[in-house]
This record gives C-alpha cells, sequence and structure tokens, in this order.
C-alpha cells in the first residue's frame, strides 16, 4: 500500500514539474515587443498548444548572444548576415523567413537637411552629414544599429563627429531623444508607427530597398546545449510560419496601418499589401 502511494505520488509529482516545464525561451528584438506583436501573437499560440512563449526582448546582437549562450530555446531578430553566421557556426539550425517591414528615417518635420527630397537613404544620411544636423544612433550593436552601419558604409561616411551621437540604448530611447532635440535617426517602420511621443518628428524617407528589414526564427542548436527545449521550439517555429500565423501577422495593425508582412510563403502572399518593400531572394 505504501508503494503504491508512493509512486501515485512520484507520478503526479512528475506530471506537475512536466507541466510547469512546457514552456519556451524566445531571444528577440525590442521591434517585435514593443510594437505589441508578441502580445497579440503568442495567446493564440499558447492556445492551440498549451506552450508558454517567455519573450527576452533586446537587441539583435544581445540576443543572438543569449541564444549563442544557451540561454534561450529559439531566437527571432532581423539581421540576415547576423543569423547566417550564428548557423554557419554551429549555434542555432533550421533559420526560416518569418516576415519583414522596413526601416524609415526619421527627422524633424522642418527637415533642414533635406532628407525628404531624397530616394535613396545612402543619399539622405549623405545630406545630413554634409549638413552636420544631428542624428541620433542607437549605437547598441541591434539589428537597427548594424543596418544604420552599412547604410553609412554605403553613403562613404563613416561619422564620428560631434553631430552623431551614439546613445547605447533601445529604439524607444533613440526616438525619444530625437524628438527632445529635433534630430534625425533610423528606425524600424513597426516602432515607428506604436511610438506615442513623436513630438516634432516625421517619417521623411523610405522605399528604398536598401531600407527592406527581414525577420527570421532559427532554433538554438541542442547539439550544443542539450538542455535546450527544441522539441517546443520547433513546435513554435512550425506555428509562426504556418497559415495561421502568417495570416495573424499580417492582420496586426496600429492605428490600421500594417507593421509586419508574412513572408514564410512569400508566393502565397502576393495579394498582401504591405508598408514596406517587397521581399526578395
Amino acid at each position: 500500500m505504501i508503494r503504491i502511494i508512493f509512486t501515485l505520488a512520484m507520478l503526479i509529482f512528475a506530471s506537475i514539474v512536466q507541466a510547469g516545464e512546457r514552456f519556451i525561451t524566445l531571444a528577440s528584438t525590442t521591434s517585435t515587443q514593443n510594437s505589441g506583436l508578441y502580445d497579440y501573437l503568442l495567446p493564440i499560440f499558447t492556445g492551440e498548444t498549451g506552450i508558454e512563449v517567455r519573450v527576452v526582448a533586446v537587441g539583435t546582437g544581445q540576443a543572438i548572444k543569449i541564444a549563442r549562450n544557451g540561454d534561450a530555446d529559439v531566437l527571432l531578430v532581423h539581421h540576415r548576415p547576423s543569423e547566417d553566421a550564428f548557423v554557419e557556426l554551429g549555434y542555432g539550425i533550421e533559420r526560416r523567413d518569418v516576415m519583414y517591414n522596413d526601416f524609415v528615417i526619421i527627422g524633424p518635420q522642418s527637415d533642414p537637411a533635406g532628407v525628404s527630397k531624397q530616394t535613396k537613404a545612402r543619399d539622405g544620411l549623405a545630406e545630413i552629414a554634409d549638413n552636420t544636423a544631428l542624428f541620433i544612433s542607437r549605437g547598441d550593436e541591434s539589428g537597427t544599429h548594424k543596418r544604420e552601419k552599412e547604410l553609412w558604409a554605403l553613403s562613404g561616411i563613416f561619422p564620428q563627429s560631434e553631430w552623431y551621437r551614439e546613445i547605447g540604448a533601445g529604439m524607444g530611447a533613440a526616438l525619444n531623444m530625437a524628438a527632445s532635440v529635433d534630430a534625425y535617426t533610423l528606425s524600424d517602420r513597426g516602432t515607428w508607427l506604436s511610438f506615442g511621443n513623436k513630438g516634432n518628428l516625421a517619417l521623411l524617407l523610405s522605399g528604398d530597398d536598401a531600407l527592406f528589414n527581414p525577420y527570421g526564427i532559427i532554433l538554438v542548436n541542442p547539439a550544443l546545449h542539450p538542455h535546450a527545449k527544441t522539441d517546443m521550439a520547433r513546435r513554435f517555429s512550425d506555428w509562426i510560419v504556418s497559415d495561421t500565423a502568417q495570416k495573424a501577422i499580417g492582420a496586426f495593425t496600429l492605428h490600421n496601418m500594417q507593421l509586419f508582412c508574412p513572408n514564410a510563403h512569400p508566393m502565397q502572399n502576393t495579394d498582401v499589401i504591405c508598408p514596406s518593400s517587397k521581399p526578395r531572394n
């Protein structure tokens, strides 16, 4: 009798532990979190699977470090060169396209540098440099900061003067500072649309192919980190590229504007009107 009671107790304890462990850790970006996408999307997944997704929202560079150290089960970020390196170095497996939006150049409505007259991001940045107009850089090795540096390189400019300020902070902080001092900055469209303290700022330049901003999902490699919850993480990865999740991403709006465009199956999404440039190979 005692043995039976002990066995039942152990089974109950095991089921409680198992139920308590039905979550995965997602290392991701502030742009996806701050836009409200995860608050909208993840409860759908949890409702269907019973798996909770706990998000660690930081810059892309920091998110990759977290995943590389095995402190996450899955990674969703937006800097393709860094994502490819993460996989090639063996830290991640099974990268998939999920969605995209675009980067935009933000600045004061008066636009003293004449950025809005340009069509190419590199030319807009060159005008900012030529006019020594104040520019706020995140300076945090996020996906946005990495793309900003790439755009400066395209313009042939490597800013180090007083008009160029690196703040080592997130997109919200960069936009807040830009609003307070009437400066220019680079933002992802989703964060810009969801940002509430726009002040005198305006969207001045968008639509350049160089501003295309894709997001990808990658599983943490269980060969390096055996504790990773690969089965549940793969279930999430499978789900986020499914028709259900892709339609939900496309339907997510703020102020009647679409923030992200699903592209796990781009040929199936040709009827989706998106605010950014078309997906490309």
